[in-house]
């Protein structure tokens, strides 16, 4: 389906594949009526009679490849449920970023006790290897969207200068209340995507966008959902244990 070498798919049982589709910026899209699908380009189906998803491809489908038979491209099969690989945002990439491109700054550290729980101010955290910072609901794994075998839960991130904007448009947002770890200036969060950084004494790894959603609209004020798409900062893993305190520097590393 991705045209990539099969030593760059995640063998382990445990892995999660929709985060990893998602730093790719692609997702999986169910089909609502997979029996009368058809699409001119490849997707995952699941045969009637077979317990193992194959890739179909043209109109009407047939199956290009098969991973416990030949494929010959000529079959026509009855499909039990069948998903679309899509870009999550067709755009991603070509939106600027407002920050530089290596080196920012802390401006405020918050954590939550409890999911949904006000966030707090703080002068500096401890992050915990692995975990996050010590004190948030993330590290404990209590988070509203925690996920024990997922990646990027460890800490989020914001930038300032996106609650700004946020507010130019009208819709006011105190940097506490976007409810990240970290509100940052100075740097462009969507570069560190992939990307291993540095936070005053921690080594952090950028997994992917922290994007808005419903739950954030709801825990704050309306408009926060719509002003905030592609700004709502970046989710990221913590590499090694330390301390980050307000102004300590956030610097991309080679």
């Amino acid at each position: 389906m991705l045209d990539i070498d099969m030593s760059e798919v995640p063998t382990k049982r445990e892995a999660n594949m929709g985060q990893w589709l998602a730093l790719r910026n692609l997702g999986l899209v169910p089909v609502a009526s997979p029996e009368t699908f058809e699409w001119p380009g490849r997707f995952l189906g699941l045969k009637r009679d077979s317990s193992t998803w194959a890739v179909f491809f043209g109109v009407p489908p047939g199956i290009v490849y098969d991973p416990v038979a030949e494929p010959d491209g000529k079959q026509d099969a009855a499909l039990n449920a069948a998903f679309v690989l899509a870009k999550h945002d067709p755009r991603r990439g070509t939106e600027p970023g407002s920050g530089t491109e290596s080196v920012g700054t802390v401006e405020l550290i918050a954590l939550a006790a409890e999911a949904e729980g006000p966030m707090r101010e703080v002068p500096s955290g401890e992050a915990v290897e692995g975990r996050g910072l010590l004190g948030d609901r993330y590290e404990r794994g209590a988070g509203t969207f925690s996920n024990p075998r997922g990646r990027g839960y460890d800490l989020t991130l914001v930038e300032a200068e996106a609650l700004e904007e946020l507010s130019a448009k009208g819709v006011e947002l105190a940097p506490i209340e976007a409810r990240r770890n970290l509100v940052v200036r100075g740097i462009a969060l969507d570069d560190l995507i992939g990307r291993r950084f540095r936070v005053g004494e921690v080594e952090c790894f950028g997994q992917r966008r922290c994007e808005p959603c419903a739950h954030l609209e709801r825990l704050t004020r309306s408009g926060v959902l719509r002003g905030l798409v592609h700004r709502g900062g970046l989710r990221a893993d913590v590499l090694s244990s330390g301390g980050i305190r307000v102004g300590d520097r956030v610097v991309a590393l080679a």
